[in-house]
């Protein structure tokens, strides 16, 4: 979706004056939309972030101290830390995704494979520079995956714990009603999210209004704090508590994750919404809830046991808790959503084996639900709240996987700037090396919590990175592998057409990945039936680097003798094919297809692990056991089960 705009005539006035209201409506509801999908994430963090900052740079022994009212805050500290926030907010999301980003799309489609796929497309699709680019990638979606089972568990235990505040009595119900929540959340997955997601916006946007309210009234009570706005009291705090600052620094950046999804949403709200829903509601509100937070630690310090519910009066704590919780919720939708989509695209890129995929919605083709990956992110989840029981707990882990896939998101943006927005080599660095600094520098904080807990995201990126680049070359292999043994296409049907076999009406399609050689099914029907149909149809698909391709430039066909012909169908890397209407479009070129008199040849292979494959004998068995949990081609492919012939070989891999 990209942004719209009405022409303004020689007047200065709008050309059209119900186009131009029409068009101010239509960015208002996406704008809307994306408060509620693209900012639910970022827009919860003010439930931990400050708390977990302030902890990290008063320490363990003097945090519990203020907690009791011991202590008192060092008015320099919070607002050290409140200005490392904001400018936070300001440089990593403003700054980088908002200015930035957002306008390094493919075709209107963002995201970290999209970036890869222009960062690819830049490059080329072969030498070692593809190959790095492709590894980036990887790391940049296996890091994806760890956010995505941390999000919900951290989000929906940091609302719940509002129950503790109200009133004690709650304590020991924080985590069981937590997983409940969880468990329901997932469980209407596989019904559709549409219905929901028409109330996100509004819902969401109730939660921004609520948290910046408070926050204006603390702040009157103080207006002192708004000293944080200036940078040097966030510097000044980094360069005079060393090794302090730097893990406060890493509690600091748990008020930016969920950057990455205004990226990733792109596609589905267009620039200028995001834009306005950032600038014009989302940052304003959390700024002034986080400045609120520090005038309220300023006058009760013992407030810092969880700034966030305290800024409100006893009667408002509970409606908070209600209202925190079904933000969190769709918070943790987003990323839900966001891990079908990845998972989707990955597949398409050749990252993942193929996955069940059933479509939600009969309008919207991006609504989409995939058991497996709804079933090991539950799983993933549950574990984390069982493991860590509170969101302090469950911080520490937080933040490793998104920094990590920031840093990864800005070296591909610096080659997408250099080499594909053809900017000279020094003004790419002048403008994302800062920027690459600073993730950097965050990445090298957070490092700091892996003992802590901030092994899990990084030990669930691994598993992910693992299989996907084992899948990656796995099929390179097997790819290489068959296309030396097959026979070339051009000379078997010559040969077939000087010596013609007994000939049986209809059409054969016959399914490769290889269209210049003799498809495997082709062969063996040959071979055993020792008959050929009257027509036949040498049938492969394409992934191409952009998200979605024009029906006019779907199918490409070419003959290949007289009863032989190549049908090229391409789909984009956001797509799910489906082959029997791409083939459709193909009437229009010449070719009178029926499915009724149409039958497809696919080739099932067995794999069996060879003495030498290229890959470690550990990773050749990962290779076959992932090739046999991928998903029927006939139902991938959408072809009717009742039109496919399956023929069966064996390969070593």
């Amino acid at each position: 979706m990209t942004d719209s705009a009405s022409a303004p005539d020689g007047s200065g006035m709008p050309a059209n004056g119900s186009a131009d209201a029409r068009s101010r409506a239509g960015i208002w509801g996406l704008a809307l939309g994306s408060i509620g999908v693209v900012y639910g994430d970022i827009g919860t963090s003010p439930l931990y972030a400050f708390r977990e900052a302030i902890a990290a740079a008063s320490g363990p022994h003097r945090h519990e101290a203020l907690r009791h009212g011991h202590e008192e805050l060092a008015r320099g500290d919070v607002l050290g830390v409140l200005s490392l926030i904001l400018w936070a907010l300001i440089v990593i999301v403003t700054l980088k995704y908002v200015l930035i980003l957002l306008r390094a799309d493919n075709n209107g489609e963002g995201g970290t494979l999209t970036l890869m796929a222009l960062a690819s497309r830049a490059v080329g699709r072969v030498g070692k520079a593809a190959g790095v680019i492709a590894l980036l990638g990887i790391v940049s979606a296996g890091l994806f995956y760890g956010d995505a089972i941390i999000t919900p568990a951290l989000s929906v235990l940091s609302a719940i714990e509002g129950l503790d505040i109200a009133t004690p009595a709650f304590h020991h119900y924080v985590v069981p009603l937590t997983i409940v929540i969880l468990l329901a959340l997932f469980a209407m997955q596989s019904s559709g999210t549409a219905k929901v997601a028409a109330l996100f916006g509004p819902i969401t946007t109730v939660w921004f209004a609520a948290i910046a309210i408070p926050g204006v009234l603390w702040i009157a009570s103080d207006p002192g704090v708004l000293w944080a706005i200036n940078p040097f009291y966030g510097l000044n705090f980094l360069v005079h508590h060393g090794m302090t600052g730097l893990y406060t620094l890493g509690a600091v950046f748990l008020a930016v994750t969920g950057a990455e999804a205004l990226y990733a949403d792109l596609g589905h709200f267009g620039r200028g919404p995001i834009q306005f829903a950032w600038l014009g509601l989302v940052l304003p509100s959390l700024a002034l809830n986080y400045l609120g937070q520090g005038a309220l630690v300023f006058a009760h310090p013992a407030a810092i046991a969880n700034p966030f519910f305290l800024l409100y009066p006893g009667w408002a704590r509970i409606p908070m808790v209600v209202l925190a919780t079904a933000a969190t919720v769709i918070a943790s939708q987003a990323v839900i959503t966001g891990a079908y989509s990845l998972t989707s695209q990955a597949i398409q890129l050749g990252l993942l084996p193929r996955l069940e995929i059933r479509h939600t919605s009969a309008q919207q083709a991006g609504q989409i639900y995939m058991p497996r990956v709804n079933a090991l992110l539950l799983a993933g989840v549950l574990l984390l709240v069982a493991l860590f029981r509170s969101s302090s707990a469950l911080a520490a882990a937080y933040g490793i996987a998104v920094t990590g896939t920031m840093v990864v998101t800005g070296i591909m943006a610096f080659v997408v700037v250099w080499r594909m927005w053809r900017w000279s080599l020094i003004a790419a660095a002048a403008l994302m090396l800062p920027f690459l600094f600073v993730d950097l520098t965050f990445l090298s904080a957070n490092m700091l919590k892996v003992v802590d807990g901030g092994w899990v995201p990084l030990a669930l990126g691994g598993v992910i990175m693992l299989v996907m680049y084992t899948w990656r070359r796995g099929t390179r292999l097997m790819y290489e592998k068959t296309r030396r043994l097959e026979t070339p296409l051009d000379n078997l049907v010559q040969m077939l057409e000087r010596k013609p076999p007994q000939r049986v009406p209809g059409t054969a399609v016959f399914l490769t990945s290889d269209p210049k050689s003799a498809p495997t099914a082709l062969l063996h029907s040959l071979k055993h039936y020792k008959v050929l149909h009257e027509h036949n149809v040498i049938l492969s698909v394409e992934t191409t680097h952009t998200p979605r391709v024009e029906s006019a430039k779907r199918v490409r066909i070419e003959p290949v003798g007289a009863t032989f012909m190549r049908v090229l169908l391409r789909f984009g890397y956001m797509e799910t094919p489906n082959v029997p209407r791409a083939l459709a479009i193909a009437r229009k070129l010449g070719w009178h297809f029926d499915i009724m008199s149409t039958s497809f040849f696919l080739s099932r292979r067995a794999l069996r692990p060879a003495p030498h494959s290229g890959m470690p004998r550990w990773q050749d068995r990962l290779f076959i056991r992932l090739a046999r949990s991928a998903n029927d081609a006939t139902d991938y492919f959408q072809i009717p089960t009742d039109r496919v012939v399956e023929v069966g070989t064996q390969v070593t891999i």
